[in-house]
């Protein structure tokens, strides 16, 4: 048998891939498990592809094309109040890419990175790919699954706790933090002389609230690195390209190291984002305009269910209680019996568990659909 190390035997395996299979493999069933946008790429998008297919087959800068991290600056100074400086701007594989390369070069093994959960379920193998300790801080459903700061300060070890992970518009709750909640971390940030690692994939799909960048706040240049990514906003999932925003002592760690994983995003990619930079306003909205009515009508019906589920702020998921804690259990008997996969909540963290997340990235007769078929299930199931 071939070996292979302790570490990745160790890292959990998603059922999510499995369901994922099996809704895919049989057209009889709806899914509510994607994470990504289903809508189409703007058609001034696949216009430009064509343009430059011819151009782009070869290795951008590791950073990123300046052009790029260039309008990206201007991007995150108008739209998220960050004030940064071209060179501390990663153009990454996606921004998962850029968050593994940022815990690569802030963390040493055994030093500790607190992890909100539940969380996205990528979280946790990051950490444990690194051989750092997660110490995690539940999120609770009667705070609206907001970090608590003062759960946060009880977590912090003096000696090892590195980084804070925070994830705004979160998956799978789609809690925004409020900004008075991020000024309290960022006060302990300080005060600790800890990162912000700051997730924010769902920046441009919110609802009611206005998206908040902790590096926006006075003070944070030091402390805080950005993730941001061209998959939710763009419906570019697939071109894989994301940045992140470094302080400036830190960004040059993560341009060296990124010669290491990827050498550079698809240089395609990177022209494609940039010209997403150029595109009207109205492409996104129309996209957040769709998903609020989704949003909506799946909250209402699932409440109605039996599924108790609060209003998502922002992102595409919603987050549901079950009638059993068993929440693989659950998802399984639904995708074979109702034909609606779902993903668990256990899959986001032990704080999970008793959960269901369903994507509305779905066209909306497929919701009302799976509607009908989880409204028999549930029934059927509160039988047994």
């Amino acid at each position: 048998m071939p070996h292979v190390s302790e570490r990745e035997l160790e890292l959990p395996d998603a059922i999510i891939g499995k369901l994922i299979a099996i809704a895919a493999e049989s057209k009889n069933v709806i899914s509510l498990g994607p994470g990504e946008p289903d809508f189409s790429l703007p058609k001034p998008l696949v216009q430009h592809t064509k343009k430059i297919a011819d151009k782009v087959n070869h290795y951008s800068p590791p950073g990123g094309l300046f052009i790029l991290r260039e309008a990206i600056s201007k991007k995150v100074k108008k739209d998220n109040g960050i004030d940064t400086d071209p060179d501390n701007i990663i153009v990454t594989s996606g921004s998962q890419e850029a968050l593994l390369i940022a815990l690569a070069c802030t963390l040493d093994v055994s030093e500790q990175i607190i992890i909100p959960n539940p969380s996205f379920l990528a979280y946790l193998p990051l950490a444990d790919l690194f051989s750092t300790s997660p110490v995690f801080v539940e999120l609770k459903e009667e705070e609206n699954f907001e970090i608590n700061p003062d759960e946060v300060k009880k977590l912090i070890d003096k000696q090892k706790t590195k980084a804070i992970i925070i994830n705004t518009p979160a998956n799978p709750t789609g809690t925004m933090i409020k900004k008075k909640t991020l000024e309290e971390l960022a006060d302990i940030a300080i005060e600790n002389d800890l990162y912000i690692f700051s997730d924010e994939a769902y920046e441009k799909i919110v609802y009611d609230e206005k998206h908040v960048s902790i590096a926006s706040l006075n003070g944070m240049e030091d402390n805080v690195v950005t993730f941001q990514t061209f998959s939710k906003s763009y419906a570019m999932a697939g071109y894989r390209v994301g940045y992140c925003i470094a302080p400036p002592s830190l960004s040059e760690y993560i341009t060296k190291t990124h010669v290491y994983t990827s050498i550079c995003a698809p240089t395609i990619s990177q022209h494609l984002a940039l010209k997403a930079l150029t595109l009207k306003k109205s492409y996104t909205a129309n996209m957040v305009k769709e998903y609020r009515r989704r949003r909506d009508f799946i909250v209402k019906r699932l409440n109605e269910i039996g599924l108790p589920t609060i209003m998502p702020q922002g992102a595409f998921y919603t987050f549901s209680k079950i009638p059993l804690l068993d929440s693989r259990k659950f998802a399984f008997d639904l995708l074979q019996k109702a034909k609606v996969a779902v993903v668990p909540g256990a899959e986001f963290g032990r704080h999970g568990e008793g959960y269901i997340r369903c994507s509305y990235a779905t066209k909306y007769p497929f919701i009302e659909m799976a509607m009908e078929r989880m409204e028999k299930f549930v029934k059927e199931y509160g039988k047994h």
